[in-house]
């Protein structure tokens, strides 16, 4: 063991941490206080970091776990791009997935913290724009080059020295279809950033610069010494996992299907360090699931950190990944090349392999794993003129399934899950902003896999599109082929669907992922994945089927099929007294 040992006294570097980590939740706090978009005001799908002068993650808010290993690649990025050519004031912005990006929709705006002249840092704000351009409402085509899914901007300067490059602004809002929301969520990670900057600036007043820069050094060590510990008093193992994807949004014969693809992974880990070999994934596909490396890693470093540090005792940082070793093989769709489309596989592929490494792990660590959740961000975006104003509008949700099951409870209804961290946004929110009405917002029974524990269950949701509301939507779901998979004899939970009905009674059941119309009037019915159960179904607590069956959760015919229950009516009665 080599890493550095701490040298700061305990009660100074434990308030200069926490300072760290509440300078990235305060970001959080300005940033849904100003946002624009219901998707970021509401459901909260960005990311807030602190980092050091090399791009170092040092502190991350409470929010994203998709964004743990990309987001330090965006930084070193802008690092890289404008080394010894950053001065206070200014302002960098840049989405593309080949520097460090994740997918284009996801923007990262970078500003430098000064304190007498030297640079302490950066702060990092990456939020999900609802439209990027590209040829569908919301930027989720199923195209098959990234120069088809919308505006990229590589490591660009957005403000010089606290002038803006107007130029450059006007250029992003000619290329969005609603260039006001996106100035306004724009703004808002401009403050947000100008706040972190400024607290930054403050704690090295009173620390002093270099020592500031000392103690930031020292939280990653800090990470890194807690995470080789913990790993140190895990057992020794090897495990594998192999899974396959419903598919990349493109058709592969003349029929239309969309053919399956598959990743495979292996775990190791020995003493203090462990390592995840992709070798033997599949090659990238020609649809927007290949991952750059950095989102691969951010579903590794997401399914190890909940499995390794239950308690979240463990700040997440970049010390943290210094004892994590990924290998994947180049031109695979984990670790894919330029100019290959990735915009589904930010959070696809980044969910797909965080519960596959809780899949590996359960060979050598069944206790500390949990069963698959639903498996995908099942998105959907609606974009069109909306009659109500005259004016263009795109939405954009994801909707949220089933929590997977744990070894000492069940899974959780209807939640974000896995590498996501998003909130529902509000039935009234979308009804106001957007010219749709959801007609139905319910717990799907059954969806969650049976097992000793049972997985959480689905939901179905339901949109109908106002009279003149002619939309084009798109989706990206994953788990329609491919159900969550349970767990150490846990069954796996119930796979997705979506269908689209007109106003003449013509029902459509829409493919996970791609472009479609809607005419004014249709419905829209998502039926999003369970998740899977852990453990045998024979073991599951009389008493715990029966509450289910008090609260919808588990039909008579599944406490019959599944668990093998006589009377369920007599169950149930027994479970209301």
């Amino acid at each position: 063991m080599n890493y550095a040992a701490q040298t700061t006294d305990p009660a100074t570097f434990e308030i200069v941490k926490n300072s760290l980590y509440k300078i990235a939740e305060e970001m959080r706090v300005v940033l849904a206080k100003t946002a624009y978009s219901p998707l970021l005001k509401s459901a909260g799908d960005y990311s807030c970091g602190v980092f050091d002068a090399r791009g170092e993650m040092v502190a991350q808010g409470p929010d994203l776990p998709i964004h743990l290993g990309s987001m330090p690649d965006a930084v070193r990025a802008v690092v890289a791009a404008f080394a010894g050519d950053v001065h206070d004031g200014d302002v960098f912005i840049h989405n593309d997935p080949y520097f460090g990006g994740s997918h284009l929709p996801d923007v990262n705006v970078v500003r430098p913290a000064f304190y007498a002249g030297q640079l302490l840092g950066y702060a990092c704000l990456r939020a999900h724009w609802p439209d990027v351009g590209s040829a569908t409402p919301g930027s989720y085509g199923a195209v098959t080059e990234i120069f088809g899914e919308g505006l990229r901007l590589p490591p660009v300067r957005l403000i010089s020295r606290g002038t803006m490059n107007a130029d450059l602004e006007k250029i992003i809002l000619a290329n969005v279809r609603t260039p006001e929301e996106r100035r306004g969520d724009l703004g808002a990670q401009l403050a947000a950033t100008r706040r972190a900057s400024e607290r930054l600036s403050a704690l090295a007043q009173r620390y002093g610069g270099a020592k500031l820069v000392g103690y930031m050094a020292e939280v990653m060590d800090y990470s890194e010494r807690l995470m080789r510990a913990t790993l140190a008093d895990l057992p020794d193992g090897d495990g594998s996992f192999e899974d396959f994807c419903d598919g990349d949004g493109i058709a592969d014969d003349a029929l239309g299907s969309d053919a399956p693809f598959r990743i495979r992974l292996r775990i190791k880990k020995a003493a203090d360090r462990l390592s995840v070999d992709f070798a033997g994934t599949d090659p990238m596909v020609a649809g927007p699931m290949n991952a750059p490396l950095s989102v691969t890693a951010s579903g590794v470093y997401c399914g190890l950190k909940t499995a390794i540090d239950p308690n979240n005792l463990i700040p997440p940082n970049s010390g943290c990944w210094r004892a994590i070793e990924i290998r994947a093989p180049k031109g695979s769709v984990v670790n894919a090349t330029f100019p290959a489309p990735v915009v589904y596989a930010n959070h696809e592929i980044s969910h797909r392999v965080a519960d596959m490494v809780m899949g590996a792990l359960a060979s050598f660590l069944p206790g500390q794993v949990m069963a698959c959740s639903q498996g995908t961000s099942a998105i959907l975006t609606l974009g069109g003129v909306d009659p109500r104003t005259g004016r263009y509008y795109v939405s954009y949700e994801t909707v949220k399934g089933g929590f997977g099951a744990r070894p000492n409870k069940d899974g959780i209804n209807c939640i974000t899950s896995g590498i996501s961290n998003t909130m529902n946004t509000p039935v009234e929110i979308m009804e106001t902003s957007f010219p749709v009405r959801i007609e139905s917002y319910a717990i799907n029974p059954d969806s969650g896999g049976t097992g000793r524990y049972r997985g959480g269950c689905g939901a179905i949701r339901v949109w109908r599109l106002l009279d003149g509301a002619d939309a084009t939507g798109a989706l990206c779901m994953e788990r329609m082929k491919s159900p969550p998979f349970g767990l150490l004899g846990g069954k796996a939970g119930a796979a997705a669907a979506v269908k689209l009905t007109k106003q003449d009674g013509t029902v459509r059941h829409l493919p996970g992922k791609g472009a479609f119309s809607a005419p004014a009037g249709s419905v829209i019915e998502m039926i999003t994945p369970g998740s899977g159960g852990f453990g045998p179904p024979a073991e599951r607590d009389r008493a715990a089927i029966g509450r289910d069956l008090v609260d919808g959760y588990v039909s008579t015919a599944s406490a019959e099929r599944d668990y093998g229950v006589a009377d369920p009516q007599a169950l149930r009665e027994a479970s209301e007294d």
